[in-house]
C-alpha cells in the first residue's frame, strides 16, 4: 500500500513544470509496490512525494517528511553530488515498543530535484550473521572435546607400548572417543540437510505405520542392549504425511533413540500414533529422569544440554532435538514435550495429514 500525492487534473495556476513532476511521481510511485524493502520518492528538500506503507512504521518518514537526520544529510550529499549514495544508519522509531533497527540505506538520484531512497532491514541480516558465528563457536568447542582425547591417548598408548594391558585400556577409550566424533559429525551433516531454506524435493505421501516401524528397527540394537523394550500401540496406521521420508525417519529414530539413552535399563520407551481432524501425531514416551520445566524451552536449541555430566555418558552431542525441530518446521509442523522430573517424558511429532483426493502439492518448502 502507498501513500502518495494524486496528481490528479492540473489546478488552476499550476505550471507545466510542476505538472510534469507530478505526472513523473505518479508513475514513479507504481515501482514503489514491487521493492521488497521500504522506499519512498523525495526532493531535495526532504519532502516525501510517495512512500511505501512501512515506511511510517519503520521511522523513515514523519509529517509527509525524512525522520531520521541522517538520511537528510545523505540526500543532500546526492543531489550536490548526482550520484548514488548509501550508507548503514541506525534508526530510532519515536513512540514504538520496536526500538531502534539498523538498516541500509541507499539513495538514488531520479533527476535534479527528485531522488529514490530504498531502506534494506538489517536486523534480519545480523540477527543471521550472529546465529552463525555462535554454530561455529560452539561446533569448535564440540570438536576439541573428542579430538583432544584422542591426542591424549595416542599418546598414552605411544607411552604404554610395552604394557599390553594398558593399550587394550587406552585403545578401548580411543574407540569411544571415535564413536562421539562420529556421531558429532554424523549429526552436523543430518542438521544441515534439513535447517535449509530448500524445498523437500523428495516430497511423496509417507505411511505413518511405515516410519515408526523403520525408526524402531534403526533403533532395536541400542534397545537390545539396555534390556529395553521398544512397544508399538496396536494401531498406527492412522494415515499418511506429505513430506520426505528420510527426514521424517531422521527425526522419530532421534526421539526413540534419545528415549533409550535416558531410560533406566530393562525399561520400556511407548510408539504411538493418533489422528485428531486433520493433525497426524506421532508420541514416544520414556520412563527418564524428566526435563525440569525451566530448561523445557531450551532442549530445541543446537548444543543445549539439560545435564552435561549425563550427556557425556549417553554419548549425545546435543544435536538432536534441533534436527527434530526442523524437521517439524519443514514438514508444517511441531513438536511438543510434556515431562516431569522423576516422571519421564513424551515427545509429539504434530504433521498436518495428507488428505486423500485434495490435491498434491508438488514440494513442500522449508522454514
Amino acid at each position: 500500500m502507498l501513500t502518495r500525492k494524486s496528481p490528479g487534473r492540473p489546478k488552476a495556476g499550476m505550471n507545466e513544470a510542476a505538472q510534469l513532476q507530478a505526472d513523473r511521481v505518479a508513475a514513479l510511485s507504481q515501482i514503489l509496490d514491487v521493492l521488497p524493502d521500504a522506499a519512498a520518492i523525495i526532493d531535495d528538500a526532504d519532502r516525501v512525494l510517495a512512500s511505501s506503507a512501512n515506511c511510517v512504521a519503520m521511522g523513515l518518514v514523519s509529517l509527509d517528511r525524512i525522520a531520521p537526520v541522517e538520511i537528510r544529510a545523505l540526500n543532500r550529499e546526492v543531489h550536490r553530488l548526482s550520484k548514488t549514495q548509501s550508507r548503514d544508519v541506525v534508526i530510532k522509531r519515536n513512540g514504538s515498543r520496536l526500538g531502534e533497527w539498523e538498516a541500509r540505506v541507499q539513495i538514488s538520484p531520479i533527476d535534479e530535484d527528485l531522488s529514490l531512497l530504498i531502506a534494506q532491514d538489517l536486523s534480519e541480516e545480523r540477527r543471521l550473521n550472529d546465529v552463525r558465528r555462535d554454530f561455529v563457536a560452539n561446533v569448535s568447542h564440540e570438536l576439541k572435546t573428542p579430538v583432544g582425547a584422542l591426542s591424549l591417548l595416542a599418546e598414552a598408548v605411544q607411552a604404554a607400548d610395552t604394557d599390553i594391558e594398558q593399550v587394550r585400556h587406552f585403545t578401548s577409550r580411543m574407540q569411544i572417543e571415535v564413536k562421539r566424533l562420529t556421531a558429532m559429525i554424523s549429526d552436523l551433516v543430518a542438521l544441515s540437510q534439513v535447517q535449509g531454506d530448500a524445498p523437500l524435493r523428495n516430497s511423496a505421501p509417507v505411511n505413518v505405520a511405515d516410519i515408526i516401524g523403520e525408526a524402531v528397527d534403526a533403533t532395536k540394537i541400542a534397545a537390545e542392549q539396555k534390556g529395553i523394550e521398544v512397544a508399538v500401540s496396536d494401531d498406527v496406521n492412522v494415515g499418511r504425511i506429505f513430506g520426505d521420508e528420510d527426514q521424517l525417519n531422521v527425526a522419530l529414530s532421534n526421539l526413540i533413540s534419545n528415549a533409550i539413552k535416558y531410560s533406566p535399563s530393562n525399561t520400556r520407551v511407548g510408539v504411538g500414533a493418533k489422528r485428531h481432524d486433520d493433525v497426524i501425531e506421532i508420541s514416544v514416551t520414556d520412563q527418564g529422569p524428566g526435563i525440569p520445566e525451566d530448561a523445557q524451552n531450551r532442549i530445541f536449541e543446537r548444543f543445549y544440554r539439560v545435564d552435561p555430566a549425563r550427556s557425556r555418558d549417553t554419548g549425545g552431542t546435543g544435536l538432536g532435538l534441533a534436527i527434530v525441530k526442523h524437521v517439524c518446521a519443514n514438514h508444517g509442523g511441531d513438536c511438543l514435550v510434556w515431562s516431569q522430573v522423576g516422571q519421564g517424558s513424551t515427545f509429539t511429532l504434530r504433521f498436518p495429514a495428507y488428505q486423500n483426493g485434495a490435491g498434491t502439492p508438488t514440494e513442500v518448502t522449508g522454514k
